[in-house]
Order: C-alpha cells, then structure tokens, then sequence
C-alpha cells in the first residue's frame, strides 16, 4: 500500500505562488499516473492535473493551465505541483493520489487507489 503526504498549502494573496509536495512510500512498482486534485467546500473533487508516470506527460484542467505545472523528483519519490498567479477560486483543499493502472479514464478519481491526507491552500483576494 503506497502512503502519500501532502505539504505545502498555506494562505497566500491573489497572484502569490505555493508549491505543494506529495512523498510516496511503500512503492513496490511504479504508478501509471500520479494525480493532484482539489475539493472546495461544496463541490466535487476535481482533478487539477495528472502526471504520466511512464512518459513524463502532463494533463491539466483548462482552469489552471499555464498557471501550475507538475514535476517529479524519482531519487524523493515526491512530485510537486507549482502554483502560480493563484486566484481566489483555486482555494480548495488538494490532494495527491496514485492510479496504479491504466483501467478508466486519468481525470476520475474513481480510478485512484491511494490518496494523501490533502492539504489546505486559500487564497485571498
């Protein structure tokens, strides 16, 4: 079973940058994609962006793109998601998660195994 956890999320004004790192262990084989996702109060967990483990490709949401990118470090088995020109509506707790096949679709959570304990980003305008 992979342990996740999540840091990085704090409070930051309108257009400020955060990075969030998500550290696995207990790997025994590698992810098919690794996942960041993020619930508001309200509303669904969404994805934010998705990491293929194998070709180093990343997907993300139309609302953030250009704005976050995620990246890996393999020797700390930890990847990163870069925030920047945050707005007020990317607060929501995030969360990141490991889809261990590639059975259903990369964007459903449904399709995720382990997720972390999520971490708190709010952002005030």
């Amino acid at each position: 079973q992979v342990q996740l956890v999540e840091s990085g999320g704090g409070l930051v004004q309108a257009g400020g940058s955060l990075r969030l790192s998500c550290a696995a262990s207990g790997r025994t084989f590698s992810p098919y994609h690794m996942g960041w996702f993020r619930q508001a109060p309200g509303k669904e967990r969404e994805l934010v962006g998705a990491l293929s483990w194998s070709t180093g490709n990343t997907y993300y949401t139309e609302s953030v793109k250009g704005r976050f990118a995620i990246s890996r470090d393999n020797a700390k088995s930890t990847v990163y998601l870069q925030m920047n020109s945050l707005k007020p509506e990317d607060t929501a707790v995030y969360y990141c998660a490991d889809r261990p096949s590639n059975l259903g679709a990369y964007y459903s959570a449904l399709n995720y195994h382990s997720w972390g304990q999520g971490t708190q980003v709010t952002v005030s305008s």
